[in-house]
């Protein structure tokens, strides 16, 4: 991560960016009004002091009122959030939920009648409403007046039951009782068996966690659930607008490359493709030289979610890549990179929907795969390819031929997706890729365009959420993590701390990159702010989890069940010593030295570039300036 690097901590932000019109942007310290989209890659902007227009380019735009969201979007790590408060949040987001879909502003008819729904008051509804559109993340929705310690105690055994029973033969009917009715039905049958009342809020939570999918089936829409959640040849159900639903799958490209230093063949990359199912843009990538992982999933979600301008400059590239913003569903197989839990828990955080591929009915992946095929296709006019099979390559020397290091292929890929994928007539769709999506976002005639989906404000904290995280207790030694030892100074307050609750010693949440694990993100829950920790041996070099499992695995052989530091050390020394004298003459070695190259580079998808160092310009009051007496837009505002 080589921007980190230079960053010992990150308070993690979650805040979108609104590029609405009538929406307000801060630029270069002052405060602009959005009144007209140029293109994807800028709008025009009125000053709210000078009144004066001016062309804005939104990748240098940020939000105003940074206090406001700072207090509504609790800066915790997902870890950190207790299930109780985690369930409060889910509850009021399903309470919300059907709200969401209505646009801005929600009517109090709406609003009033979703509030009947629940029984609840509609100025709750209200401010659950604000507070989650503030930063539509999850975390806005969790209770902040009891400091992350709020919601009921879990039902008993016997509550749940009786809730699961209620729904199955009350609520899932062709009657299609309300839910006030069935929180009623919950209450009668509890005092005929003597249970205990569970609250109402518990037993709505449990009814609004009935899929769709089911409640249209049991409660007399079989039809309709049918249409909706069964798919079509050339059609996915749920994909009717960008974003709604993006697909993502792995594949090894059918090249061989050649290392940075000797230009000899190490091999055929991995390839992580994610892309949107209602215009078949491709959202993101990750191309590497280790197999498919969490991590791998983690940077090409990061990737997908992230503007690409840097991405564009880092490889030098000439183009547009106009693709950004958090999808509604991820639809992925049932592999286990992709059913982590933590993957899981860094989709709900932000809104997104994980659904799974049915096992062995291949038709629900064929549009990710369809267009895999297409990229690794383009890859076989390339100098060392493999082509698809050993028919196709007949006396085709793919290691004599291979000529591109990875760089130079990413290059390509990058290059071929932009200027021509996106750009190409797609058959599928009746026009190219760049046209369905520019009408899914702005419209025409026939169609109502969804606009410009909101931007992430913060990078890091996008790519902190997807990394892989352990929960582990601070020791006088400072923290282990498989086997190896982090310390920093910022870890001394939490030595031997205990859980206030429970007593025991408490559980504190750390996250890394798979690809350098010489340091550890640490979330200091007090704090709420990640601090980078290091090694406390700093003698190590910095090296991958791969490489590290290699090491402890050549220790174990010798004999050494736990290794120590110093032994580790000498190992990687050996090694790499081994793989230096052989890499000119073996493959295998040649690989193994390039991933690490490519480890160290430390490149993601949240710091594409290294930062920069920039004055901070004068910023006005933002307080001084009474939004609420600003014009409203009109035509004459563009002249």
């Amino acid at each position: 991560m080589s921007d980190n690097k230079a960053n010992d901590s990150v308070v993690p932000q979650r805040k979108r960016l609104n590029l609405d019109v009538g929406q307000f942007v801060e630029h270069e310290g002052m405060v602009y009004r959005i009144i007209h989209h140029i293109d994807f890659e800028s709008l025009l902007g009125k000053n709210v002091e000078s009144g004066r227009c001016k062309p804005l380019r939104i990748s240098e735009l940020s939000s105003v009122s940074a206090s406001v969201v700072a207090r509504l979007d609790h800066p915790v790590d997902l870890d950190g959030i207790e299930d109780k408060d985690w369930k409060v949040a889910t509850e009021r987001y399903e309470a919300i939920k059907p709200l969401l879909s209505l646009g801005q502003p929600v009517g109090r008819g709406e609003v009033t009648q979703r509030a009947e729904e629940l029984g609840m008051s509609p100025a709750t509804l209200y401010r659950w409403l604000s507070r989650y559109r503030a930063v539509e993340a999850l975390s806005s929705l969790i209770p902040m007046n009891r400091g992350w310690r709020a919601g009921n105690s879990r039902l008993s055994n016997q509550q749940e039951a009786l809730i699961d029973e209620v729904i199955q033969s009350f609520y899932l009917t062709i009657q299609r009782s309300r839910i006030q009715k069935t929180v009623i039905e919950v209450f009668r049958l509890c005092q005929l068996r003597n249970i205990p009342r569970p609250g109402a809020s518990a037993i709505r939570a449990r009814v609004l966690q009935v899929s769709e999918r089911e409640q249209l089936r049991k409660r007399g829409f079989r039809e309709k659930a049918k249409n909706k959640f069964t798919a079509a040849p050339g059609r996915f159900p749920g994909a009717d607008y960008p974003l709604a639903v993006i697909q993502i799958d792995h594949t090894p490209a059918d090249i061989i490359l050649v290392d940075d230093v000797h230009r000899k063949p190490i091999g055929r990359p991995w390839i992580t493709l994610a892309m949107d199912v209602y215009s078949r843009m491709i959202t993101g990538y990750y191309l590497s030289f280790d197999p498919p992982s969490e991590t791998s999933v983690a940077m090409c979600v990061a990737h997908s979610i992230l503007p690409k301008e840097d991405w564009m400059t880092l490889h030098k590239v000439e183009g547009s890549w106009p693709v950004w913003g958090f999808p509604h569903t991820i639809h992925v197989d049932n592999g286990a990179d992709f059913r982590s839990f933590n993957f899981s828990r860094s989709c709900q955080m932000h809104g997104i929907h994980l659904s799974f591929r049915p096992v062995k009915q291949p038709r629900y992946g064929g549009h990710i795969e369809r267009i895999i095929g297409t990229v690794v296709k383009e890859l076989h006019d390339l100098p060392g390819t493999t082509f698809s099979n050993i028919r196709e390559r007949k006396d085709y020397d793919s290691e004599k031929q291979a000529v591109m290091t990875k760089g130079e292929l990413e290059k390509w890929i990058v290059t071929f997706i932009c200027n021509i994928y996106h750009k190409r007539y797609h058959a599928g769709i009746g026009m190219s890729p760049m046209t369905k999506w520019e009408i899914g976002i702005n419209g025409n005639h026939e169609v109502d365009g969804i606009g410009y989906p909101p931007r992430p404000e913060d990078r890091m904290t996008i790519l902190l959420d997807f990394l892989p995280s352990f929960s582990r207790t601070v020791q006088i030694s400072g923290v282990a993590i498989e086997g190896l030892t982090y310390f920093a100074d910022t870890l001394r307050y939490w030595l031997n701390a205990t859980d206030a609750e429970t007593g025991q010693k408490k559980q504190l949440t750390f996250r890394r990159d798979p690809r350098d694990i010489s340091y550890v993100w640490f979330f200091d829950p007090e704090l709420k702010q990640y601090f980078k920790v290091p090694l406390a041996d700093q003698s190590l070099p910095p090296m991958s989890v791969w490489e590290y499992q290699q090491i402890r695995k050549r220790l174990r052989d010798d004999g050494y069940s736990s290794p120590t530091e110093t032994q580790i050390l000498n190992t990687i020394t050996q090694l790499r010593e081994l793989v230096e004298e052989s890499k000119v003459s073996t493959k295998k070695a040649r690989r193994q030295s390039q991933r690490r190259r490519e480890h160290e580079k430390g490149i993601t998808p949240a710091a594409p570039l290294p930062a920069a160092p920039v004055s901070e310009p004068a910023k006005p009051n933002l307080l001084a300036i009474d939004f609420d007496n600003i014009e409203p837009f009109n035509d004459e505002d563009i002249s």
